[in-house]
């Protein structure tokens, strides 16, 4: 199963005590795949992964496969900075029907180039499902170099990098140098087009979960070769894309679904809600 070209960083929905709500969830899911999503990618750093615990993560996997029901694929954030435990997760994912794992690069403990290929390829070794590897060097201090994605895309079961470094010359490399079953997602929204024009595949976006219809038209129409209407809609949406990491993510776009009625509920210290100026900002930016 391919991943899809527009997937969905799917944000955690709380109750009102804070705890991970299904019901919600389930709602949230629905809403997703009814506006554009072709996967969803949960318990990454938009689901707010560094606050839920791994009994949680495990049963919002196995819940979002259940209400999924195969629909499109359903991809697990199981990777840490902790190879051990990443290896664990990975195989509870996997025993939860997940289609796929992201891994996202060891955060704080800084390893090296060596250290990351060891880290990947091990909890890669130790699973059947493919794995999306995830460089986001603006949170985990660390950035996979093109070379050592490179080198674990020779690995038969890594088949996917989401790519949020910022570095368009890596993902060209990257594209260049990996097999043609080797794909390169976006991993910001603000650099999906730039990124489809050298060759990846599509985006794990966030701001899908407001303007999904409109995300999903854009890579349409870069990949059906109408790059003026591919680069309208681009310049349209920048200001939404902006404004859902005006403040650290996903504390705008929980913000942005409760004003369109899709009830996320609030964030996790020590994540903290928005404040009334920027809440009626990010009011006037959805509406307009």
């Amino acid at each position: 199963m391919g991943f899809g070209n527009l997937m969905t960083a799917m944000v955690t929905p709380f109750d009102a005590n804070g705890q991970v709500d299904f019901a919600k969830t389930t709602k949230l899911i629905e809403y997703l795949l009814s506006n554009g999503s072709e996967g969803l990618v949960i318990g990454g750093t938009t689901g707010e992964s560094p606050t839920l615990t791994t009994d949680e993560k495990i049963a919002l996997f196995r819940h979002t496969v259940k209400m999924v029901n195969n629909r499109v694929p359903v991809i697990a954030g199981s990777g840490s900075n902790s190879t051990h435990a990443s290896i664990a997760l990975t195989k509870e994912a996997e025993k939860a029907g997940v289609d796929g794992v992201m891994l996202v690069a060891p955060y704080y403990n800084k390893p090296n180039q060596e250290g990351l290929y060891r880290h990947f390829a091990s909890i890669a070794g130790e699973t059947t499902l493919p794995v999306m590897l995830y460089n986001i060097p603006g949170r985990s201090a660390v950035k996979i170099s093109a070379e050592t994605i490179i080198q674990l895309s020779q690995i038969e079961n890594i088949v996917s990098v989401k790519e949020a470094s910022g570095d368009l010359d890596l993902a060209a490399d990257v594209i260049e140098h990996t097999a043609d079953g080797f794909s390169v997602y976006s991993g910001e929204d603000s650099i999906t087009l730039p990124l489809l024009s050298l060759g990846a595949k599509g985006v794990v976006s966030v701001v899908s979960h407001i303007a999904g219809n409109d995300m999903s038209e854009m890579v349409d129409a870069y990949q059906s070769g109408d790059v003026i209407r591919a680069a309208s809609i681009h310049r349209k949406l920048l200001p939404v894309m902006k404004g859902m990491f005006a403040q650290p993510s996903p504390v705008p776009v929980k913000t942005a679904l409760n004003m369109k009625g899709v009830d996320a509920g609030g964030v996790r210290l020590p994540l903290s809600a928005m404040s009334d100026t920027e809440g009626e900002a990010l009011r006037n930016l959805i509406k307009s």
